[in-house]
């Protein structure tokens, strides 16, 4: 079938950048790669890939004492073990994930 529909949409131009660079490493255009993505969508009757949020972080309110108390547990034995790092790096890490610095 001949191609005759026209798709417009607006993206963030860092997004599309990092996305279409992808594609020409695959050797695929990124019209082939919207084709590709739609039939997918048809054949699985909607997204062809899980939506949902993210886990919410760790909430104390929700938690047994039980549960609690194995979770400080834990953080005590990291730290008697040595298992950290220094807060610069926490909180760098920290802003990565919600900032996508």
């Amino acid at each position: 079938m001949a191609k005759s529909s026209n798709l417009y949409a607006r993206i963030e131009p860092d997004l599309k950048e990092q996305a279409e660079s992808i594609l020409a490493a695959l050797g695929i255009p990124a019209s082939n790669a919207i084709t590709m993505f739609y039939r997918q969508i048809v054949l699985n009757k909607g997204l062809p890939f899980e939506v949902k949020l993210p886990p919410s972080p760790l909430d104390i309110r929700l938690m047994t004492a039980e549960q609690l108390d194995a979770k400080l547990a834990k953080g005590y034995e990291d730290i008697e073990q040595g298992r950290t790092i220094p807060m610069e790096q926490a909180f760098s890490e920290i802003r990565k994930t919600l900032y996508d610095i």
